[in-house]
C-alpha cells in the first residue's frame, strides 16, 4: 500500500529566512510560495534528488502551523507523506486497522493538486503522516 516518501514537511516561524537557508547556504532548489486556503498554510517545495522538503507557514489566524508554532516557537518536522495508488482504498484499510484519519475522513485537495489524507500521530509513533494519491 505505502509508496515512496513524497516529502517531509517542516514548519517554520520565517518563511523567507528558511527559503534563504535552503537556496543560498545549501544550494537547493527552491519553488516559489503558494497559498493552500483550504489548509491554512503558506508552502514552498524545495526539490531534492530523490524526495521534496516541504516549508510550511501559517496563514491565517486559525492555521493549524500557528498552533504548531506555538508549542514549537523554532520551527520543526510537521509530518512526513508517503503516495499510494488509491487514496479511498487506503484509508479504508487503515480505518480497518484501527488508524485514525484526521478531519471528516474524506480527502481534500493537497499543495500539489491531489487528494490528501492526514493519519493521527498517536497512531503513528508521535508522527504526523500524510497520504498522497498518485
Amino acid at each position: 500500500m505505502i509508496g515512496r516518501l513524497n516529502h517531509v514537511a517542516i514548519a517554520v516561524p520565517d518563511l523567507g529566512a528558511a527559503i534563504a537557508q535552503y537556496r543560498d547556504a545549501l544550494g537547493a532548489n527552491v519553488g516559489d510560495p503558494q497559498d493552500e486556503p483550504d489548509h491554512g498554510v503558506t508552502v514552498v517545495f524545495i526539490e531534492l534528488p530523490n524526495t521534496k522538503i516541504e516549508l510550511l507557514y501559517p496563514l491565517g489566524e486559525g492555521s493549524p502551523i500557528a498552533a504548531f508554532l506555538e508549542k514549537n516557537p523554532s520551527g520543526g518536522m510537521h509530518h512526513v507523506c508517503y503516495e499510494v495508488d488509491d487514496i479511498i482504498a487506503a484509508r479504508d484499510r487503515l480505518k480497518d486497522s484501527g488508524a485514525r484519519v484526521l478531519g471528516d475522513g474524506e480527502p481534500k485537495i493537497g499543495a500539489h493538486g491531489k487528494p490528501v489524507l492526514f493519519l493521527h500521530p498517536k497512531d503513528f509513533q508521535g508522527t504526523l503522516v500524510e497520504l498522497e494519491q498518485v
